[in-house]
Order: C-alpha cells, then structure tokens, then sequence
C-alpha cells in the first residue's frame, strides 16, 4: 500500500529554531499528522510563532503543534519567560484556584504561539516525592482523590481556552524503580493495587481529556510478556480502549527514549506500536527516519492503519486556530504566570528557578 496520507500518524520532533530546507522538505514529503517542539527550538517569542506558522504552511492537513507545558522544570516556554509552579507545588499550596489560574493562563498563553494540544496534565499518583524516575515534582497528588480534584481544575480550565489536553502516563508510571529516558522499569504492581489507585484516577479521566499517552514501562500484571505498556496491545486495546471506553487519541511517549532503543528496531517497534492500539506514533529526535516510519506504515494491515487514521481525523476536527500573535499579548500573559508564581511560593522562593538533579545527563522530561 502507498497511501500519503499515513504521515497523518507520525508525531515528530523539528531540529532546530528555524525550518531548515532539509527538515522542510522532509515534511512535505511525508506529512507528519503533527509536530513536537522543545527547548531547542525556542529562542524568543516572535521566532517560536514564526517556526509554528512555517510548519502549518508546509502541511496539506492542519497539524497538531504540541509541547510539554505542565510547571516547573518541564515548561518549554520558562526559556522566553517566567516559569510556572510545578504540580507539586500548586499541590502543596492547596488552593484549587490557583490550580484553576495555571490552567487557563497555560491555555491562553500556548494560544498565543500557535499550540493545539498540550502534553498534560500528569495524571500520576506521588507515592514517592523523591524517587528517581523523571516524575519528580510533576504529580498533582498522593491520592486517587488529590490527582483527580487538581488535576481535573487544570485540564478543564485549559481545555476552556481551547487547547486540547493528554492524560500521561497511562497506565500510571509513578512506582517505577528507574528512568524509561534510559532503561525499561519494570512495574511490580499488583492489578488490584492498580485498580484501587493508579487506574482509578485514569478512569476519572477517560471522557475529560482528549488523548492519552502511554507509557514505556512493563507492567506484569497487565501483560506477562516483557512488553513496555506503549508497545502492548493488552493495556491499549484491552485495557484502555475496550476495558475503560476511551475512544480519544492515544499516543506513544517518544520512541526515541532507551526504554524502547534498548530492546527494539524501529520496524518493530513502529509494528507493534500501531498493532497495540496507537493512533499516533511519537519520534522525538530521529527525525530523517520518518520517512522510514511512514514506509514502515505502508506495510501494515490496512484495517490498523484505517483505525488510527480515522482516530487522527476526529480529534484533529476539534481543534482550535491560533490566535493572533502579539509580542504584547504573550508579555500580558508572562505577568500572570509571574503573579501566580509568587501567589503559590511567595516572593523570594518564586526568584528561585528549577534545576534538574544533575545525577544524570541532562534530557528534556517528557
């Protein structure tokens, strides 16, 4: 099958703060279904909205232009601007309105750039606000009822503004041991423990988010092969879609994180990502290789591809055009998240900006 329409399930990284010719002419070819920005591609406010426009002028469809804008440490936009409170912080200040705040702010602001989806929110559980596992200070509760009452005011205050949202990590990432940025954890939860926590706040989710994302982390109860839960048709298909109804986007973490180069080549895993139940297929930082993946589409069952395909089509006829960019509107929006930084840590902790551990090379969080 040569259909060009099977770029539509790619979610792929861009190199740099400007379309190059060679990445343009890459995604012209091939026709992402969407584009992820990171820090590298974000110098000032008026090159980020410029990079955004390119990248919508160069596609036949409208894309999905996302980023990771939850607080804290993982705020792409802290880099031409104020940075946000984390999670953890607006968890610990206990005031929903404030929770309410970030999320609309968050939406108006990713508005203002051209944004239609942000990666969030976190819907883990902390049962450990220092473990090692890239969750740190991200999670908006310790219970099923702290994660859902706070991070329920911030989805629908953002999806208020017109950014759709994405639950991560499904099925619930929070009691792994290591970091899938480099290894696969492996999640010796029981499915009753599951049940009673991780999932329960999942399902609270399932009609208030408009994706999903799933997880690189192998779950034994949920599936006895050693398969990360991104790449496992027992917890996407199974679980997710048939199980708990979800019938939104369901997307995997980056296929470029260890967890999966570990264990996997890419026809693989681009294989058993679509098999599984993905509807997009996220490629971070090897970006030439997406003409590869969309090959590597093109010879899978047409009923697999047809699913997804339809599956990108609904959600993308939700989402909301930019607004209209103004220097001005994104420096009104900067105050707020600086008013609502202070509002949650008080002036002289708000001058205070994140710092990853340093235990480990540096890699943007997802």
């Amino acid at each position: 099958m040569n259909d060009s329409s099977l770029g539509q399930l790619i979610l792929c990284g861009v190199p740099g703060k400007e379309l190059d010719a060679a990445s343009a002419e890459i995604f012209r070819r091939v026709q992402p279904g969407g584009f992820i920005l990171f820090g590298r591609n974000i110098e000032s406010a008026p090159q980020l909205r410029k990079l955004i426009d390119d990248l919508r002028d160069l596609s036949s469809t409208e894309p999905i232009i996302t980023i990771d804008q939850e607080g804290g440490r993982v705020s792409r936009l802290r880099l031409i601007g104020s940075e946000p409170p984390n999670a953890q912080q607006l968890r610990d200040k206990d005031d929903v309105d404030l929770i309410r705040r970030h999320g609309d702010i968050t939406g108006r602001l990713l508005r203002v750039f051209g944004f239609n989806l942000d990666l969030c929110p976190v819907l883990d559980i902390s049962f450990d606000d220092n473990a090692d596992n890239s969750l740190r200070g991200r999670c908006y509760g310790k219970t099923v009822e702290q994660v859902v009452h706070n991070a329920g005011a911030f989805n629908d205050a953002m999806r208020e503004q017109g950014i759709a949202s994405c639950g991560k990590h499904f099925p619930g990432y929070t009691c792994a041991k290591s970091d899938a940025h480099f290894e696969l954890p492996k999640i010796d939860r029981t499915r009753e423990e599951l049940n009673q926590n991780e999932l329960a706040v999942f399902k609270k989710f399932i009609d208030r988010v408009n994706s999903m994302m799933i997880c690189h982390g192998w779950y034994p109860s949920l599936d006895p092969e050693k398969t990360p839960a991104s790449l496992s048709r027992r917890v996407i298909t199974d679980l997710l879609r048939k199980e708990f109804g979800f019938d939104g986007l369901v997307m995997t973490d980056d296929l470029d994180m260890g967890a999966i180069l570990n264990g996997y080549g890419l026809q693989d895993t681009i294989r058993l990502a679509i098999d599984a139940g993905n509807d997009l297929v996220m490629i971070c930082h090897r970006i030439p290789e997406i003409e590869n993946v969309r090959k590597i589409l093109e010879t899978l069952p047409r009923d697999q591809t047809d699913r997804a395909l339809a599956s990108v089509a609904a959600f993308k006829k939700d989402m909301q055009p930019p607004h209209q960019f103004s220097e001005a509107a994104f420096r009104r929006i900067d105050n707020e998240i600086w008013e609502l930084r202070v509002a949650t840590l008080g002036e002289e902790r708000a001058k205070q900006r994140s710092v990853e551990d340093g235990k480990r090379s540096p890699v943007e969080i997802y």
